[in-house]
């Protein structure tokens, strides 16, 4: 039996070096709607240290309810070989949508890799970076 009974992910924060740079690109791709935006005061001293004001960061609500943060604090940029994160992945509908989303990525000048198909585990992925190297995966079922 689990210790704890977890109905599965609430929210992510990403630690980024420019908040207003990170939340026009996270605005550009995917346009969720941001639930609480405190950017605009990260220069705030005060902000940038207080939780209840999120540090001066954002807070996206994603279509399925799940919260992805940005928080204005990091000093160096990400490496996906540092203990942590390895990467984030965000769900598309289909293997289309991730077609779509290489073309939109490519109009946006944003460099992206290959729709890569996993057979074993019938997903196909696309992955990409954000400003601060923080990989970001599209997901889609194969088939």
């Amino acid at each position: 039996m689990a210790l704890i009974n977890s109905n599965g992910l609430a929210h992510v924060r990403l630690t980024v070096t420019d908040i207003a740079r990170s939340k026009a690109f996270y605005d550009q791709i995917f346009g969720w709607p941001a639930v609480v935006d405190t950017s605009a005061h990260a220069d705030d001293p005060a902000v940038r240290a207080s939780q209840e004001q999120f540090y001066g960061g954002v807070i996206y609500q994603t279509p399925q309810g799940t919260l992805v943060g940005l928080r204005p604090v990091g000093e160096t940029s990400f490496h996906p070989d540092t203990t942590g994160l390895d990467h984030l992945s965000f769900a598309v509908d289909s293997r289309d949508a991730l077609q779509d989303a290489v073309q939109a990525l490519a109009g946006a000048g944003i460099e992206h890799g290959e729709i890569n198909d996993l057979q074993d585990s019938g997903l196909a992925i696309l992955s990409f970076q954000d400003p601060d190297g923080i990989n970001l995966e599209l997901t889609a079922p194969l088939g």
